[in-house]
């Protein structure tokens, strides 16, 4: 298959502006002059955009384990997931992966299994996928496994998770609760219980963190926060070197996180719904104020491209700019140096869009078209 090509008659963005030119590929890389064995593509009245990269999707976790208690092969998992993301436009993919305590769904021995499923058919895939290694802070058994993973697989980066200290308040009435111990196999009272048991560890939270951070940084992965409530949330993970904010709950945090300068990441699907599923910050609104820079897939794949749109067509942000949010932006948040935009010498993660339909119509990942529609 081959990764050099011409693509001509379409609206590249570059610099944040959408120009009529071509766009050469040689050997997977965007280049100035054509290759000489370049294929042609029309893109005539089309847009040229750079692909998304999602820094953050589980939604794959619904093909693991579509109903309760029912597990899929998770080679078959993963290769619908890269067909799903391929299919939205997603190029790189950072796929959410929970290391808890919890028994079921998530439960350590599947984590395992998860990951070396990921890097037996990672080859296979054409969406290059990567991991948001979401790291629940009482799973205080697995950090050196969590720190072993990070050291042998540089591409993946990592989240910090405190789900535990909000759960343990919820009742075994609660909705939330429920749903959680169907994922954990247990009835509600169980999982309460085993709630309860496990923040029985409160005290030893803190220096793990302290740990798990510090060993990160040291490797260069780039360490997210997650679900930021206050000011003093984001100022002391960033005291640890959590300088990206991922899904801050309230208006307060995420203002401090750009007040540093830091990226801030909320939901493809709030911004696509205009508000929150859980009434946290409303991405549309975060948006509007400069106070979200990345759009992440979250659970649903389709989310960031229709989500774009929408923010376009809300006269929120022009498309040219609000691309960025899913491209430029996740690139330059976690280092991608290598990709975001279709500047000269990067990747050639490509996307090729019917403007009046939206309908994606050509992916090209380094420079292979891996999907091609009418």
């Amino acid at each position: 298959m081959t990764n050099n090509w011409t693509l001509t008659g379409g609206q590249m963005l570059l610099g944040g502006t959408f120009a009529a030119q071509p766009l050469h590929v040689t050997n997977g890389r965007i280049t100035q002059e054509p290759a000489p064995e370049a294929e042609s593509y029309n893109a005539a009245g089309r847009l040229i955009l750079p692909g998304i990269i999602d820094l953050h999707g589980d939604g794959f976790e619904a093909l693991v384990q579509p109903r309760p208690g029912v597990h899929f092969p998770y080679d078959l998992a993963y290769r619908e997931a890269d067909a799903q993301l391929i299919s939205n436009g997603i190029t790189t993919a950072y796929h959410g992966l929970t290391v808890s305590w919890e028994p079921g769904l998530r439960d350590i021995e599947i984590t395992r299994a998860l990951l070396s499923a990921l890097e037996r058919v990672a080859p296979t895939l054409d969406c290059d996928t990567r991991l948001n290694i979401r790291w629940e802070t009482f799973a205080l058994d697995h950090i050196d496994e969590v720190l072993g993973w990070l050291a042998r697989r540089s591409g993946d980066i990592l989240s910090l998770n405190d789900h535990t200290s909000a759960n343990h308040k919820l009742s075994e009435e609660s909705a939330k609760l429920k749903r959680m111990a169907v994922r954990m196999g247990l009835a509600p009272t169980d999982a309460k219980a085993a709630i309860a048991a496990v923040l029985a560890r409160r005290d030893e939270v803190p220096e793990a963190i302290d740990r798990i951070c510090a060993e990160a940084v040291q490797l260069g992965r780039p360490v997210l926060s997650h679900d930021d409530m206050t000011q003093e949330d984001r100022r002391t993970g960033r005291a640890r070197g959590v300088t990206l904010a991922e899904f801050p709950m309230t208006q307060e945090a995420a203002q401090e996180a750009r007040i540093a300068d830091e990226p801030v990441i909320l939901g493809g699907p709030n911004a696509l719904r205009g508000e929150s599923h859980n009434g946290a910050l409303c991405a549309t609104e975060a948006v509007r104020a400069g106070l979200c820079t990345v759009l992440a897939s979250d659970y649903y794949y389709p989310a960031p491209f229709h989500a774009v749109w929408r923010l376009h067509d809300a006269d929120v942000l022009p498309l040219a700019q609000a691309w960025a949010l899913v491209s430029a932006n996740p690139a330059e948040a976690v280092g991608l140096r290598d990709r975001g935009t279709l500047d000269v010498g990067k990747r050639a993660d490509i996307l090729v869009v019917n403007p009046d339909t939206r309908r994606i119509e050509a992916v090209f990942v380094q420079g292979r078209k891996v999907l091609a529609r009418g």
